[in-house]
């Protein structure tokens, strides 16, 4: 006699069930397996390594690992990435995660980070590096300055290439870059030829920040920091100029930038027109006095009688303020009369005459005659101070109008 199975679904056989002539159900007085829902015993996985809803999840990453291999393909903290390694090997096999292949390649990079750390600092290489950098670079704020930057410096500016601060330059401050030279690339070309080039660049280079020379104070000098021989490896090619104090303790106050950005239109042409005189003034002969070298003061004579004509043309030219018309229109008046006595000057035939016209002309050009002028258009009204030698005479280079 056969007892027929109970009606609906049958769960399949499973080997480790309870023996019998029924697969499937107890022997007669054995306890019943308790039930669980979807058809699962206690201690029993019906479906066998999969659930009834598909797959079981996959373990999770160990994290510990991750961080090893990142540590040891990154070659910083060699120590670190290799002890992560370690504990994360251990954490694995104690917890049944992945990630053992991310452990055990960081454990190995960082050992053999840590190896090429011990070789350089055993053979020194790591600290010619290390100061290359903290000599050669100059410090990564010094290479951010910029034109009209203004920073401050420990030590002031004995010190700066160590450590520069960009600060507003409304307050005091150590110094303002007026100018960043690039010089051309090969070769360290030595700190003789660098310093050369950074007396005509950065000299040169003044002017164009600070148009109107007046504005410049008397305190003020120029610095310029070089590139060293550790810096030219790392690709430094960069001469910085900078204003400071000519006491290098001291302190600047306020920006020096006179140029485009700072100047309107009728400041500019002022300063434009003034320009021309200023680099004739500038061409003065070597020999200091006439009598040393009459040609060559009645070539130059000439050349200010061409640029005083220049000069008035672009003042003439421009259309100025109602208030500036006046005190301009009587500049470029003296400014004629001096052009007549320069180029009777320039035709002279003796020592005497040309100092006759020299004298006039030079009268006739005297920066106090232009304060009134810059008055009204708001530019600096106090001649600068000049060195002894700079000061009328024929080696005049330094004034200004």
């Amino acid at each position: 006699m056969s007892i027929p199975p109970p009606s609906g679904p049958q769960p399949p056989h499973d080997p480790r069930d309870f023996g019998g002539p029924y697969p499937g159900l107890p022997p007669q007085g054995a306890h019943p397996p308790q039930q669980f829902p979807y058809g699962g015993q206690q201690g029993l996985a019906p479906y066998g390594l999969y659930g009834p809803y598909g797959p079981r999840p996959p373990a999770a990453v160990n994290g510990v690992a991750v961080a090893a291999l990142v540590f040891g393909v990154l070659c910083f903290l060699p120590a670190v990435g290799l002890v992560l390694g370690l504990v994360a090997l251990w954490q694995i096999r104690r917890r049944g995660e992945r990630g053992r292949g991310m452990a055990i390649a960081g454990a190995a990079l960082s050992s053999l980070g840590l190896a090429l750390w011990t070789v350089s600092l055993a053979t020194g290489f790591a600290a010619d590096v290390w100061e290359a950098v903290e000599d050669g670079a100059r410090g990564n704020s010094v290479l951010t300055l910029r034109k009209g930057d203004c920073f401050d410096s420990p030590g002031g500016l004995e010190g700066w290439a160590a450590d520069a601060d960009p600060v507003p330059c409304a307050g005091e401050h150590d110094g303002e870059v007026f100018a960043v030279v690039t010089v051309p690339d090969g070769a360290f070309p030595g700190e003789d030829d660098l310093s050369a080039t950074a007396d005509d660049r950065c000299y040169d280079l003044r002017d164009a920040y600070v148009m109107d020379g007046w504005a410049l104070p008397a305190e003020a000098d120029v610095y310029y920091l070089l590139p060293s021989r550790e810096s030219w490896r790392f690709g430094d090619r960069e001469i910085t100029c900078v204003f400071g104090n000519r006491d290098a303790q001291q302190t600047l106050t306020g920006s020096l930038r006179r140029d485009e950005t700072t100047l309107d239109a009728h400041q500019l042409a002022y300063l434009e027109a003034a320009d021309v005189l200023n680099d004739a003034l500038d061409r003065a002969p070597e020999a200091e006095y006439v009598e040393d070298d009459l040609p060559g003061h009645k070539e130059w004579a000439a050349e200010m009688a061409a640029a005083l004509a220049e000069q008035t043309r672009l003042l003439r030219e421009h259309r100025w303020p109602a208030d500036a018309q006046r005190p301009v229109r009587e500049l470029t008046a003296d400014l004629d009369e001096a052009e007549e006595e320069w180029a009777k000057a320039a035709a002279s035939g003796d020592v005497d005459t040309y100092y006759e016209h020299y004298d006039r002309g030079w009268d006739l050009v005297d920066p106090d005659g232009s304060v009134t002028a810059r008055k009204t258009l708001g530019l600096a009204t106090a001649p600068p101070v000049y060195d002894e030698e700079a000061e009328r005479d024929t080696d005049s280079g330094g004034m200004q109008v």
